[in-house]
């Protein structure tokens, strides 16, 4: 039987890049999102979308009744869907907050509580798309991190708590990946890019990376594989980096 993964916010970024390579692994991928823009060129046999709000509980529980109905199981669920901004504290107000909150960490955490709920006395896994600002504060950036620091200590937490059911539970933290959202971010005035955000993405990988690169959407999406594969079977309860040498551990 084909093995599903939900995937939320899977149709742009990082989300599009996961949902690209869980097909080429041979899942059946369950896209949860606003848009479905993104997706149309994919197999439209093997990738199904869902409208949805992550802040909204009901929506993952339908999210993962979806993917039951279409391969019978619930094997992987990643919570992708996220916002990056930087604001200084004295601007950060309760529409900003709750917005970064809710969408990064809240969204999280309904897309774990649901998918431990579906997820078959087999196990499965859960992964969340965390940061390196997970692991580390930057500048005018606090609110963002608050939720990346939080959706690590969510994905510990429930690594304990679930494993006894077979489910583990992963993060992976990036460091800067090249993708419109992250564009978009860095073009505020109060971003360490200071509206140039091509130069200022190269001079941060020629400083800090040890390899001379960046990563790319398709490095999280092949660890996120690697996770959710039978060979990923001893690893739960971690916050990977996926950063070139960015942050050593």
């Amino acid at each position: 039987m084909t093995q599903s993964v939900v995937i939320t916010g899977g149709s742009r970024g990082i989300g599009l890049a996961l949902t690209e390579r869980f097909l080429t692994a041979g899942y059946t991928v369950v896209v949860g999102a606003r848009s479905c823009q993104g997706l149309e060129q994919l197999d439209s046999k093997r990738v199904h979308f869902h409208a949805m709000d992550v802040r909204d509980e009901t929506a993952h529980i339908a999210l993962a009744k979806k993917a039951l109905g279409l391969t019978g199981q619930l094997n992987t669920w990643i919570n992708n869907a996220g916002i990056s901004a930087w604001k200084p504290i004295e601007e950060i107000n309760d529409e900003f907050f709750d917005e970064l909150m809710n969408i990064n960490l809240k969204g999280a955490f309904w897309g774990c509580k649901a998918a431990a709920n579906h997820m078959s006395n087999h196990g499965g896994s859960i992964i969340n798309i965390s940061s390196i600002a997970g692991k580390r504060g930057s500048s005018k950036n606090s609110m963002y991190c608050a939720t990346k620091f939080g959706m690590n200590g969510l994905s510990q937490s429930l690594a304990k708590e679930l494993g006894p059911r077979g489910i583990r539970v992963n993060a992976l933290c990036p460091v800067l990946i090249k993708t419109d959202g992250l564009m978009d971010a860095l073009m505020s005035v109060h971003s360490p890019a200071h509206g140039d955000p091509s130069t200022f993405l190269e001079n941060f990988k020629e400083a800090n990376s040890a390899t001379g690169l960046l990563p790319t959407g398709q490095d999280v999406g092949d660890m996120a594989v690697y996770l959710a594969s039978s060979h990923g079977h001893a690893i739960t309860g971690q916050c990977i980096n996926i950063d070139c040498g960015v942050y050593p551990q």
